[in-house]
């Protein structure tokens, strides 16, 4: 891909692609009973709570972040956007005004207050009764109880799933902007392995991969990177700050690292890959190396459209029975094997308690795979692959080399 197929001066996506998206969610609300609904998100300096106003209008903020209220503002960096069926959503920021070859929205609102712009705009409409509120895992009690108190008579009913399940299954043009995803971040992830393979410090190689997707275009939250044998090897990052240490790995020791992420238009993946510095790994490192391969390996291979999580969550289980036989620390933090992507994670979680018999993969989603694993005396390992879900099984689109050697 050429990093000049990467430039979008009116934007990604087309307004029909948001149109198809509103249609969506207005059989979604029907469906559900709900004739009005209120979507609230996070941008300001932020990524992961974009999710739903992002893909409902392109609005991103041009804020730094949440910042302490003040006399002259409240609620700084968050938005709202409002669903009726049959109408153009209506969308309450923190810029003074949006550029509309990238935002996608009927009315836009602007206000340092969007708490009280989105309650203003409910008694304008007379709102009575229920009302659908999707972000209550993101919008903090003060902001709610403020919203709550200035419209009586408002019956909120929280139903953070309205627009996720309308995202889960993408469009055409999102699995293009996946694969683009994916060949940016294999490309960069590639660097920052070639980096650490040649013994160059976490930075020197976070930097490698942050400047092949800053080029393309694109973004990161995270580049991790830990290495060794020591105990600090069994934690994801070896600096829990940025992730990436200043400090080099040594030939022969162990290494994993990771790229994730609003990779590509606010959409997230997540590959990560384990090494060897140098590149000649013992027999008990190669060992470790496939054996823990295997397990998201297990991912890629069951994974098919109609086949159940728990029938995937049982093939992964059948082969860590056969190798995992010590405690990690990062599969501990991250007890699954895998979970859908979009704008973060999404649903399914490959976890047993996490989902139910009626939990199936669907051709038009994208998940990962993803495994951790631990030996003493060996190292930490951890791996992860990006995918979509295809009519007869996978397409892989993280595609830097898995073995180092």
């Amino acid at each position: 891909m050429t990093i000049e197929r990467m430039n979008y001066p009116d934007g990604y996506f087309p307004l029909e692609e948001f149109q198809a998206r509103w249609k969506k969610v207005d059989a979604e609300m029907k469906e559900r009973g709900y004739e009005l609904a209120i979507v609230w998100g996070k941008t300001a300096g932020h990524y992961e709570r974009s999710m739903e106003t992002l893909w409902l209008t392109n609005f991103w903020s041009e804020h730094s972040g949440q910042e302490p209220d003040a006399p002259i503002w409240n609620a700084r960096g968050f938005c709202c956007v409002i669903l009726e069926p049959g109408k153009e959503p209506e969308l309450h920021g923190d810029v003074a005004s949006v550029r509309r070859r990238f935002v996608h929205c009927g009315e836009y609102f602007f206000s340092d207050d969007p708490v009280t712009s989105v309650a203003k705009a409910l008694v304008r409409r007379g709102v009575r009764g229920r009302v659908a509120f999707v972000g209550s895992d993101c919008l903090p009690v003060k902001y709610a109880k403020e919203l709550e108190a200035a419209t009586p008579g408002v019956e909120y009913v929280y139903d953070d799933n309205l627009i996720r399940a309308c995202r889960r299954i993408k469009s055409p043009r999102e699995l293009d902007l996946f694969r683009e995803a994916g060949q940016m971040v294999s490309s960069a992830l590639y660097r920052v392995c070639d980096s650490l393979y040649s013994g160059k410090t976490g930075a020197e190689a976070a930097a490698e991969g942050a400047y092949e997707l800053t080029r393309r275009g694109g973004g990161w939250l995270r580049i991790p990177v830990n290495f060794g044998s020591d105990p600090d090897s069994a934690y994801f990052e070896r600096d829990p700050m940025y992730g990436y240490p200043m400090t080099a790995p040594k030939a022969g020791e162990m290494i994993r690292t990771w790229i994730y992420g609003p990779i590509h238009q606010g959409y997230w993946i997540d590959p990560g890959r384990s090494l060897v510095c140098g590149g000649k790994p013992t027999p008990e490192q190669r060992s470790l190396l496939v054996d823990s391969y295997a397990i998201t390996e297990a991912v890629l291979n069951t994974v098919k459209p109609g086949v159940k999580v728990l029938d995937v969550i049982a093939a992964v289980e059948k082969v860590k029975e056969r190798v995992v036989d010590e405690k990690d620390l990062a599969s501990d933090q991250w007890p699954y094997y895998g979970h859908g992507n979009g704008m973060m994670w999404e649903h399914p979680i490959i976890n047993k308690d996490c989902v139910t018999e009626n939990d199936i993969f669907e051709e038009g989603m994208v998940a990962s795979g993803e495994s951790f694993m631990t030996r003493k005396n060996v190292g930490s390992v951890g791996w992860e692959q990006n995918f979509i879900v295809t009519s007869t099984g996978i397409e892989l689109i993280t595609t830097t080399p898995v073995f180092w050697f």
